[in-house]
């Protein structure tokens, strides 16, 4: 079993980030993502929790314990990953990949202080923009 499933294991198996304290593993058929470090994964948790309370208006939802669907769990992690960048790196555009994410909290977490500090008025700006992949028209 994975004791330690990566926060981000979505926008990670999706490439739409990676990081340097991941680890990918294989149960059964299921492909996954492990953390190996509980520093790494208990601030990219946090840092979770708190973006999604920040933007319960920008998901249209009031429950933080509440389960996301697919999508709005993409656009709270991708979204949210790509406000810190910029938040970060105002004066560059937006990577299609997430370089590293323990790496990008740890500047967040050096520049601001502390998580609760983010100017999460620009992350929201970026989990509201974000639009996962679009559906192609059936015929």
């Amino acid at each position: 079993m994975n004791e330690r499933i990566c926060a981000y294991e979505k926008s990670i198996l999706s490439r739409h980030c990676s990081c340097s304290q991941s680890k990918k593993l294989c149960i059964a058929e299921r492909e996954g993502v492990h953390c190996v470090s509980d520093e790494a994964l208990q601030q990219c948790q946090e840092l979770l929790e708190t973006l999604r309370h920040q933007a319960r208006f920008a998901l249209k939802s009031n429950d933080d314990k509440a389960v996301l669907s697919h999508g709005k769990a993409m656009r709270l992690q991708v979204g949210g990953l790509r406000g810190l960048f910029t938040a970060i790196h105002p004066e560059h555009p937006i990577p299609e990949l997430i370089d590293d994410i323990f790496e990008l909290i740890n500047k967040a977490t050096t520049l601001y202080g502390r998580l609760e500090n983010l100017p999460y008025q620009t992350l929201i700006q970026q989990v509201s923009a974000y639009k996962g992949r679009q559906r192609g028209n059936r015929r």
